[in-house]
């Protein structure tokens, strides 16, 4: 089966681009935001409850009770229990600055949530109603709890996470005033599956027992839903009694599919989003701002193109340099004196996710080089910076015949990157 697609592989594209090449990070797991008191809680589902969605939950200062969102995630290739944790970090900032509470559920078999990931081949209105199941349960665990205004939620979903949304609108939901559509949808290439015409009777399906008003957002480049297939899954939606107003937004980076993703993401979707909001009774109005995190301030060491200039790299990490200056931003490219480098593009604090790889690829600390559009690095060497650059390009010695000394390898970390 062809693999389900979602932001996380948009945003970070290069992964999948550049598999094969060493020095390409992995996924980072994010340190908790406690600015907006991130913290993971264990919601119970499945039958009896014996499951538990690892759910990620924002809230403001205070005890509340707090309006509620709650974000629903897409798929990404491969096993879902290899997917990190979702944290929609981007979107949940706009709604705690709001005053909102703000839940993203892992649902099960994702991530660290226990369960088992059920799928139903290229039956798209099975799949929706299956893991809406979990966002369902993920309300009844909300609305017991006191921080929780039960009388003013709305839930929201990307990708495989829309189409579970607009599922999900099917059933009774007190205190729920609106759904959010944000490329709703799920892709399957294996053979025999007309993924795009189930996915027009799902929502067809979906419209005729809806009970709630709904917000979509598709953007014109989704590689995966585009204008066309988005109008034809809308107007089957509303053609069978869905309330449902379609915005398509113009062409967003390389692909709008990852624009929730995104740090510019929120100048897209947020007008749109306010508006539907003050329609179905949600507030809209900013409380109080979240301060955006430190970044590293500008140097004058060198021009962000002069490749020449980074300092530790072998041929291969300045080809590599040469591509990470053709990403989109925010960015960031970290190197250390093993020769040791890694970029990271788009998505949820670059400058971390590009430190915490290449420090787990090097034998020597690794320093940020340049973020977005400028150089960071100060030029400073330390002097057990410069013994490691000295090892790292001074060939092994030659060993006499007689001698029982072993063999050594020196700047092997060069034949890495």
């Amino acid at each position: 089966m062809y693999p389900r697609l979602t932001l996380r592989n948009l945003c970070a594209a290069f992964l999948a681009a550049c598999a094969m090449l060493p020095g390409i990070a992995v996924q980072q797991e994010l340190q908790l935001d406690h600015r907006m008191n991130e913290h993971i809680e264990q919601v119970p589902a499945g039958p009896q409850g014996r499951a538990m969605l690892e759910t990620t939950v924002f809230q403001p200062n205070g005890p509340g009770p707090f309006p509620l969102i709650i974000i629903n995630h897409g798929k990404d290739p491969g096993r879902p229990s290899m997917q990190p944790r979702d944290r929609f970090y981007f979107m949940a900032a706009a709604f705690v600055k709001r005053g909102y509470a703000v839940m993203v559920p892992m649902r099960q078999g994702f991530a660290n949530s226990t369960g088992h990931y059920r799928e139903y081949g290229c039956n798209m209105t099975a799949n929706g109603y299956a893991q809406a199941e979990d966002i369902a349960a993920t309300l009844a665990y909300a609305r017991q709890q006191k921080w929780v205004d039960t009388d003013r939620i709305v839930v929201a979903g990307q990708s495989y996470g829309g189409l579970a949304t607009i599922a999900l609108g099917t059933r009774d939901l007190p205190g729920v005033r609106g759904l959010i559509n944000f490329a709703g949808g799920l892709r399957d290439d294996s053979d025999r599956c007309a993924w795009r015409s189930a996915l027009v009777s799902a929502f067809s399906e979906y419209g005729a027992k809806s009970k709630l008003p709904s917000l979509w957002m598709y953007g014109q480049n989704d590689s995966l839903f585009g204008p066309e297939l988005a109008g034809r899954m809308h107007a089957a939606y509303e053609g069978a009694g869905g309330r449902g107003r379609l915005v398509e937004f113009a062409a967003f980076k390389r692909d709008s599919h990852g624009m929730l993703a995104s740090r510019d993401g929120e100048k897209v979707w947020a007008d749109d989003t306010m508006r539907f909001l003050a329609q179905i009774g949600m507030p809209t109005k900013v409380l109080h701002e979240i301060p955006a995190p430190p970044s590293p301030a500008r140097t004058d060491f060198a021009e962000v193109d002069n490749v020449d200039a980074v300092p530790f790299l072998s041929e291969n990490g300045r080809r590599a340099y040469q591509e990470y200056l053709t990403k989109m931003t925010p960015r960031a490219f970290a190197v250390s004196p093993s020769g040791a480098w890694t970029w990271a593009e788009e998505g949820e604090d670059p400058d971390g996710r590009a430190l915490a790889t290449c420090t787990a690829k090097s034998t020597e600390p690794c320093r940020l080089y340049s973020v977005d559009d400028y150089v960071v690095w100060n030029g400073d060497i330390d002097q057990a910076e410069e013994a490691a650059v000295t090892a790292s390009v001074t060939p092994a010695p030659k060993l006499d015949a007689a001698s029982s000394a072993p063999s050594t390898s020196i700047g092997s970390n060069k034949a890495t990157n």
